[in-house]
């Protein structure tokens, strides 16, 4: 038999339901895995009773004879930026070590009722601000893939769902909730050779998610490949009136319609995304993409998506902003740290405690996000990138009258070696620059595995659709996904 802990949603769920494990079983495999894998360091708190309760119930419902949810008896690893009831949750920033939430976040939530059990908190980048996962205050998470040849150099899983890739990846979780504000489900999904879809901007809850930048923050799903991103997706959305954003709108049977024959579908390829400085194996795993595609049976079409320069730029004034109006709230007054020098007043709390609570990537992003609100540079930088975003969504408007989704990279390179981009921010953030237009549109987009490059490191293809159409997004993938093969692992040596 398959080791269970090299199974995914679908097949979990399955097994189940047939009796061919118990759902506790399952979670035992999975917490053996997490405990064993310490070296990765990608969960922040474990949580294996957790998981064993959920399953527990799940084996008793079976036994009853009670319907099952949709992911009934699958253990899942929390991104650390979802506030989970009695459990620690901290978005990886000492200023909230030890906040323990008594409340549940709206997908939790959502996961809970379908089945699901929680295996722990997962790892990130501090304040889902980052994208290689070396902000966090409790040490980087290390990727599980390692360049060929015998390198010893630890790599990014990318982030900020970086916790969230190296669990699935390693086969620490089946599949693990993540955020996405620029990137970051789609960009270590890319890099970890796993499956990560964001959704429409809405159609997820933000109740209960530690905030970045509301305007963009949007949860999704990660695992092994297309069908469970859609299993798990369908389990997550949902309209919550708690949520001033949530789409008033039924959530569809994703996976229930999930199909790869995409003839009479029109698929785009934005011209301005063949940029200089983008790796020519990226480029060469592009072309494949485009083959496949057509293999499928789409028609390939030019697109033309003319403000994508600006893009990057225009969301790194606008997430910054948003992110120092939220972050405000850290103050030491209401919860979370709280630095107090003897014979200090309210404001040297203030400066005191967010000096020693956040790092340095929250101190350089709640900088630039208070200067360019500031009066006298409010209209000519947050403004001006505000009517940037509406350009990149009108230029996405008017390609998909002319295709059904968009093809492009995820990433620009591979995975890279932790501490290699570290030291230089604007490296750092050319990581997104293929990801951050979709955000910034809210457009649903997903990255899919295609091959590894030739020091054996995972390249993703990114398909983008239009609002609402998640289908289209995942039908492409899943054509993608049928078509290259994807079959790397990562070599065990945690």
């Amino acid at each position: 038999m398959t080791n269970i802990t090299d199974l995914g949603v679908a097949a979990i769920r399955a097994g189940v339901a047939q009796g061919d494990f118990t759902a506790r079983e399952v979670a035992e495999g999975f917490n053996a895995n997490v405990a064993a894998a310490s070296a990765l360091n990608a969960f922040i708190v474990t949580t294996p009773e957790k998981a064993l309760e959920a399953a527990d119930k799940v084996d008793a419902d079976r036994a009853a004879g009670k319907p099952l949810g949709s992911m009934a008896g699958v253990p899942i690893g929390m991104k650390d930026l979802f506030a989970t009831h009695g459990v620690q949750t901290t978005a990886a920033s000492h200023i909230l070590e030890g906040f323990v939430p008594q409340y549940e976040s709206t997908v939790s939530s959502n996961l809970w009722a379908a089945g699901a059990g929680m295996l722990g908190k997962l790892n990130l980048d501090q304040f889902a601000m980052g994208s290689s996962n070396e902000t966090s205050y409790f040490g980087n998470v290390i990727s599980p893939w390692k360049r060929s040849g015998g390198s010893n150099a630890q790599m990014s899983p990318g982030g900020s769902s970086g916790g969230s890739s190296t669990a699935v990846s390693a086969r620490l979780a089946p599949a693990a909730t993540g955020t996405d504000t620029g990137g970051s489900i789609r960009q270590p999904a890319a890099f970890t050779g796993i499956t990560g879809i964001k959704p429409t901007y809405g159609r997820c809850s933000r109740w209960g998610v530690v905030a970045f930048a509301s305007s963009l923050d949007q949860a999704g799903s990660m695992a092994h490949d297309v069908r469970d991103c859609a299993i798990m997706l369908g389990a997550m959305a949902g309209f919550d009136p708690k949520d001033a954003t949530s789409l008033d709108l039924p959530v569809p049977d994703w996976e229930g319609s999930l199909n790869s024959d995409l003839r009479g579908k029109k698929v785009g390829i934005p011209r301005e995304y063949r940029m200089d400085g983008t790796d020519a194996e990226i480029l060469k795993s592009w072309d494949d993409g485009i083959a496949w595609l057509k293999d499928a049976g789409a028609e390939v079409v030019d697109i033309s998506l003319p403000h994508t320069k600006y893009a990057l730029p225009a969301y790194y004034i606008i997430a910054p902003a948003e992110a120092s109006s939220n972050l405000a709230r850290y103050d030491g007054v209401r919860y979370g740290l709280r630095d107090l020098p003897e014979g200090s007043g309210l404001q040297d709390m203030y400066a005191a405690t967010r000096a020693a609570g956040f790092g340095d990537e929250v101190k350089r992003r709640v900088l630039i996000g208070t200067y360019v609100l500031s009066a006298g540079f409010y209209d000519a930088y947050y403004t001006q990138a505000q009517k940037i975003r509406t350009l990149v969504a009108q230029d996405f408007a008017n390609a998909f009258q002319e295709c059904d989704v968009i093809l492009a990279p995820t990433t620009p390179t591979a995975s890279f070696g932790l501490g290699e981009k570290s030291d230089d921010p604007l490296a750092m953030y050319l990581n997104d620059v293929f990801a951050v237009p979709a955000s910034l549109a809210g457009l649903p987009a997903m990255s899919v595995p295609c091959g590894v490059n030739s020091e054996g490191l995972p390249l993703g293809l990114q398909i983008v659709g239009r609002a609402f159409d998640e289908q289209g997004v995942l039908n492409a993938g899943l054509a993608i996904e049928e078509r290259a093969g994807f079959t790397a692992r990562p070599e065990k040596w945690w």
